[in-house]
């Protein structure tokens, strides 16, 4: 059949033709819905993707799992709805789901094996809900399960065994709950967990216990908890443990030394903490230490060798901390230091003698600090052209005449205009010799000036460095002066005096000789009154220092008073028991006189008979 002409002369379509077309759109039509994944139609309200076999119902105010999901689906989105549990079962028509996300419902229960038929399950996500327990079995037979968030709950303590059957998971978030309990078995069966996130929780310790189930743990995050102190071995059992982040804990005071023992750390990161020191007996252990970060802590001043066990060290950074001060030797033993951050503090300066070695040195953030561009910063300008500043050129706060100026815009000619200083000079250098008595307080000037100011040290006979940092009974104070506070016979020698600044040092000798108490008894009399004295008990005339008097005795004096002790002894027992035996032998006898005879002496005239001079007389024993 053919087609003939319409109204106004347009051909039709021929039959045969529409035959064609028709056929063709339902062979295509049948096809489209023997496809996989298209058995079924995509639930109402929601968009599904036959590709990526994804379903997706976010925001869609639903109270309930739809109808109508393909049996093939992947990836189920039911985010931001209104769910309030899943129950053993929901899923069961779907087996082969590998992601589900009940982010953000309002879901209080989670029944044992809610989701045991999804044995293909990857990834779980549960944040923002209103669980307050999870209980055993509710994650029964999830062995593929990779990844699993619940954090944003309403939860305050996970149970012995919550994930006992999730070997595979290696991503687990719990924080942003109410925690406030977590039961020493809680992890056990995570044999494969390598990320831990536990933050914004009521904890206010961590179990070491509780964490020696997790042997393969990578990664550890610990943040915003209430945690006052770390104690030792908190993390013993985690020989694979590469990072682990500390941050915001504002209780925290203490890290023992033994906290970070056994571990094998590549990084480190400690922040927001309300520790007041660099924890340097922490670090002993962490040989493989290559990143720290210690910003945001009340860290004043760093000592000399705060860093010494760090030795693969090459990152460290200390954003506002409000440091002040880096001592000599401070970065002592970071031999492979190539990044350093110590912007947004109080640094006046940053001496080359504070590190190790600078060559290392690649990136330097000292931006943010009011630095004084003077000697002490000469080491940065020669090596402004090859140091990274991370776009950010530290600037002048003084002296007055380069305030304000970056230190990449100085030329090679005005440096030794304004990067010079003063080599230290010791002002009185008149020779102090002193002669005092034991007990008696005494101190040496030393008065010096440069620019920079000067610091002063002193060095004690034996060798000891005493600092205006130094405490006790030999202190210096901010002038220079040193002060004995009480003169020991041990104290005697000559003391040395060193001012020392970027420019160089000065040197100064002062001698010292400390005499003993005389013996005499006037002596005695006054020590004797001095000892009870209410001055020397006063704890604020002597700046709380308490002294005690002590006696000299003379080795000799004390072997001839024991001797004749001694002696004194002995000879009252010896004469004890002669009077014992004495008496013991004229016991019993009736016999009370007895004969003595007495022979003259040589010298003695001799009278009488041929007796030999010989005479006896009569003694009656009473």
């Amino acid at each position: 059949m053919t087609g003939f002409p319409g109204h106004g002369g347009r051909a039709l379509v021929p039959w045969p033709k529409l035959w064609r077309w028709v056929l063709a759109t339902s062979l295509v039509t049948m096809i489209t819905l023997t496809l996989p994944g298209n058995s079924h139609a995509c639930p109402p309200r929601c968009e599904c993707s036959a590709q990526l076999r994804s379903v997706s119902c976010q925001r869609r105010r639903l109270t309930n799992i739809p109808e109508g999901i393909p049996t093939e689906t992947r990836l189920l989105d039911l985010s931001k709805n209104r769910l309030r549990w899943v129950q053993a079962g929901d899923l069961a028509p779907y087996p082969r789901l590998e992601e589900v996300d009940f982010s953000e419902n309002l879901i209080s229960t989670l029944e044992p094996n809610a989701f045991s038929t999804l044995q293909s399950l990857k990834v779980l996500k549960l944040r923002g809900n209103q669980l307050k327990l999870v209980p055993m079995g509710a994650f029964a037979k999830l062995g593929n399960l990779t990844s699993l968030d619940l954090s944003e709950n309403k939860m305050v303590i996970l149970l012995d065994y919550t994930f006992q059957d999730l070997k595979s998971l290696k991503h687990l978030e719990v924080g942003d709950n109410d925690l406030v309990y977590i039961s020493h078995k809680a992890f056990s069966g995570l044999l494969g967990l390598e990320d831990l996130t536990i933050e914004r929780c009521n904890l206010t310790s961590i179990s070491g216990q509780t964490l020696s189930y997790l042997r393969s743990l990578v990664t550890l995050r610990l943040r915003h908890l209430s945690i006052t102190a770390l104690e030792d071995q908190n993390f013993r059992k985690l020989s694979n443990l590469r990072g682990l982040d500390i941050d915001h804990w504002p209780y925290l005071e203490y890290i023992s030394p033994l906290s970070f023992q056994g571990l094998d750390l590549h990084w480190l990161s400690i922040t927001n903490t309300n520790i007041t020191s660099v924890p340097s007996s922490s670090f002993k252990n962490l040989a493989h230490l290559t990143h720290l970060n210690l910003s945001y802590n009340p860290i004043t001043t760093l000592e000399p060798w705060a860093f010494k066990d760090l030795l693969r060290l090459k990152e460290l950074i200390m954003v506002s901390t409000g440091l002040m001060t880096v001592e000599p030797h401070a970065l002592g033993g970071l031999r492979q230091i190539r990044v350093l951050n110590f912007s947004s503090n109080d640094l006046q300066t940053l001496e080359e003698g504070s590190f190790h070695s600078v060559n290392s040195l690649e990136t330097l953030r000292v931006d943010g600090n009011p630095l004084m561009c003077d000697c002490r910063l000469l080491w940065i300008l020669q090596r402004r052209k090859t140091l990274n500043f991370d776009g950010r050129v530290p600037v002048c706060a003084g002296p007055v005449e380069v305030q304000g100026v970056s230190l990449s815009s100085f030329t090679d000619s005005a440096l030794f205009d304004h990067f010079t200083c003063q080599k230290p000079k010791i002002r009185n250098r008149k020779l102090q010799q002193m002669i005092a008595r034991e007990g008696q307080p005494v101190s040496f000037l030393c008065r010096a000036e440069g620019d920079p100011p000067p610091s002063i040290v002193w060095i004690s006979p034996q060798r000891r460095r005493i600092t205006t940092k130094s405490s006790g009974r030999i202190i210096v104070h901010p002038s220079g002066t040193l002060e004995i506070r009480y003169a020991q016979l041990t104290d005697s020698g000559t003391y040395i005096c060193i001012a020392s600044n970027a420019g160089g040092n000065d040197t100064y000798f002062a001698t010292l000789t400390v005499r003993g108490q005389p013996l005499d008894a006037a002596s005695a009399f006054f020590l004797n009154r001095s000892l009870y004295s209410s001055e020397f008990f006063n704890d604020t005339n002597l700046n709380s220092t308490r002294v005690f008097l002590k006696f000299t005795f003379d080795l000799t004096t004390i072997l001839v008073s024991t001797a004749m002790g001694c002696i004194t002894f002995l000879g009252v027992v010896l004469f004890c028991f002669l009077l014992l035996f004495v008496w013991s032998r004229g016991r019993g006898q009736r016999r009370n006189n007895f004969t003595v005879e007495y022979s003259f002496r040589k010298s003695e005239p001799v009278t009488g008979s041929s007796s030999g001079g010989t005479r006896k007389f009569n003694m009656k024993m009473i």
